[in-house]
């Protein structure tokens, strides 16, 4: 196991390093500076700033010293958000996007396995076809349209839930931005689900275990629920990274201060280092959260192996 996770990491370091040079130079192509939006500088003075932040050097000069200060943790200033760097710009917003998006991640799990389950137990019945329906329905809608809807019934017409801001974080708060990031993964996620589910319950150790005489309730529990949950594990490692870095659209909507806000901004700012920070953060979550993935994965099926 200690060789695997070893392996692991030594492969996502390249992966790293194609993704930072890839970002860094699309960054530095795309038309327009960090302070072209503002009223024109004299020129003494926009020199001065950009050598203050080393951006009057070679652009390969840049990157090389970019590389190696991230691989110290050091992901620079922030360009336009004055006396903070992009280090605490993410740590300050992702506890907010970790709860909002975490707890989206988990509504959808348990929904979203419990339709598709029970879809595919009664399959071809209206039960099925209406599951599918709403999982289809819950594709379509994205998630920007069906957020201002929520919004409009429980915040404005009913005034149950407030319609935005992140007060205290308490889960008035958190509820309708959560149930709006959820309802597509619960489609997916049942969808994902019910197909597993029909396969592994044509399986031949499920027609085995029926042979025993198990009763139906211990054969989903113990055989067909694990085995129908292999698909639904490898999506969710970079579903999960998805919905907790990549929310921007609810963050804005219900006034959230996660990392998504900051990543827009700064890209329509060309704030460079927290452009990258963002994007390194979340390429590096994402192979935390495949590498557990893959640890799960090999609990579920005894056929998958970990070896040294």
């Amino acid at each position: 196991m200690a060789g695997y996770f070893l392996r692991r990491v030594l492969t996502a370091i390249p992966t790293l390093l194609v993704i930072i040079t890839v970002a860094f130079f699309m960054m530095r192509a795309a038309p327009g500076g960090p302070w072209d939006r503002e009223r024109q500088l004299p020129p003494e003075i926009e020199e001065n700033i950009k050598k203050a932040y080393n951006l009057d050097k070679p652009l390969i000069e840049q990157y090389f010293d970019y590389v190696i200060n991230v691989a110290q943790g050091d992901f620079g200033p922030s360009y336009k958000f004055r006396d903070f760097t992009v280090t605490d710009l993410i740590m300050g917003g992702f506890p907010a996007s970790l709860q909002v998006g975490g707890m989206a991640i988990l509504l959808a799990l348990i929904i979203g396995v419990t339709l598709g389950t029970y879809a595919a137990l009664r399959r071809n019945s209206w039960v099925d076809y209406s599951v599918m329906g709403v999982a289809m329905t819950g594709i379509a809608i994205p998630n920007f349209v069906m957020a201002p809807i929520l919004t409009l019934i429980f915040g404005v017409y009913l005034s149950w839930l407030p319609v935005a801001g992140w007060g205290d974080g308490g889960w008035q708060n958190k509820l309708l931005p959560v149930i709006s990031l959820a309802l597509p993964q619960i489609a997916y996620i049942a969808r994902l689900t019910r197909g597993s589910m029909i396969e592994v319950l044509h399986s031949n150790y499920i027609r085995t275990a029926y042979a025993k005489g198990l009763r139906e309730r211990l054969v989903l529990a113990r055989h067909a629920v694990k085995g129908a949950m292999l698909p639904v594990v490898s999506y969710l490692g970079p579903a999960t990274a998805a919905v907790v870095t990549g929310s921007v659209v609810i963050e804005t909507i219900f006034d959230i201060p996660g990392i998504g806000r900051y990543f827009v901004q700064g890209a329509l700012n060309r704030d460079y280092p927290v452009v990258m920070g963002t994007v390194i953060f979340y390429a590096v979550l994402i192979i935390v959260l495949n590498l557990i993935v893959d640890l799960i994965y090999g609990w579920l099926d005894p056929k998958v192996r970990v070896h040294d």
